[in-house]
């Protein structure tokens, strides 16, 4: 991930496409049109390290989405439409999404997770369609003000709640071919996932205190450490406290070990950190 390696097979080359996507949107999001031809450049750079094919192309086979039985057995859960109908049924979703946002009729929040189960019903492509539909959700988040990816995965935060995120899909595709589904419970989701990626920012990085000033760093990782149960390390701090500068972050360890809050263990890359009161 810090480029200083080559990938050594299909599924790192894979995650490189992923990080690439990702810091494309990142740094560019406002220039990221909500367009079928630039989702096809996105896919295209996605598969590009792993040399499939098919990035950057909509499906040229039917796909079908499956279930597995209790027992094991697999089934057709949800078929999405057919190859010769994506790329007008991608033109239409984005066109919808454009439209409803200019004329302000439905809150972004509302509508961007409309957009992205829409998304997934159609199942544009032979394969990344579920990596795809969170690479937009971030975009489409990006552009309409809500930046906390930037500090918290929301990859992440769905990968923890598969099952629910799952479920609540199945639901979502009901009727969707007929324009009688009911996305609700998948947008209720999506706001949830938000919401927690907002709280666990908040916690991490503690940037106001009580009186509604900014934090020093010196606040910031005592909120860290008083939170923390079991050993840390100093890049674990700053990971957690993305709104402090790197060098005052770690001025501000060595001042809590000299206060002795916490104590310094093991030496060179093999160091750590322990709350004080766990040793006693």
């Amino acid at each position: 991930m810090d480029e200083k390696t080559t990938p050594r097979n299909r599924d790192e080359n894979e995650i490189i496409g992923y990080r690439d996507v990702l810091n494309t949107i990142h740094e560019s999001h406002d220039y990221i049109p909500v367009r079928p031809s630039y989702i096809l450049q996105l896919h295209r750079d996605l598969f590009k390290r792993a040399g499939m094919s098919y990035g950057g192309q909509f499906k040229n086979v039917q796909n079908y989405i499956n279930g597995t039985r209790p027992d094991g057995t697999q089934f057709t859960r949800f078929t999405p439409v057919a190859p010769y109908e994506t790329e007008a049924a991608i033109e239409a979703i984005c066109s919808s999404y454009e439209r409803t946002l200019a004329i302000e009729a439905v809150d972004p929040l509302i509508l961007i997770p409309a957009f992205i189960c829409d998304f997934l019903c159609i199942h544009p492509f032979n394969d990344g369609n579920g990596r795809m539909s969170r690479l937009l959700t971030l975009l489409l988040l990006y552009q309409n003000g809500y930046e906390v990816g930037k500090y918290i995965s929301i990859e992440k935060q769905i990968e923890k709640t598969k099952d629910v995120y799952y479920d609540v899909l199945q639901g979502a595709d009901y009727g969707w071919h007929e324009e009688q589904n009911d996305p609700t419970p998948f947008i209720r989701y999506m706001l949830k996932v938000i919401l927690a990626c907002y709280t666990e920012f908040e916690e991490r990085v503690g940037m106001l205190n009580a009186s509604g000033v900014k934090s020093s760093a010196y606040d910031m990782v005592s909120t860290y450490i008083s939170n923390k149960v079991g050993k840390f390390t100093s890049a674990d701090v700053i990971a957690a406290c993305p709104g402090a500068g790197r060098s005052a972050l770690l001025a501000a360890l060595k001042k809590l070990t000299e206060e002795k809050h916490i104590v310094r263990l093991g030496a060179g890359r093999s160091t750590y950190y322990v709350r004080s009161d766990a040793l006693r």
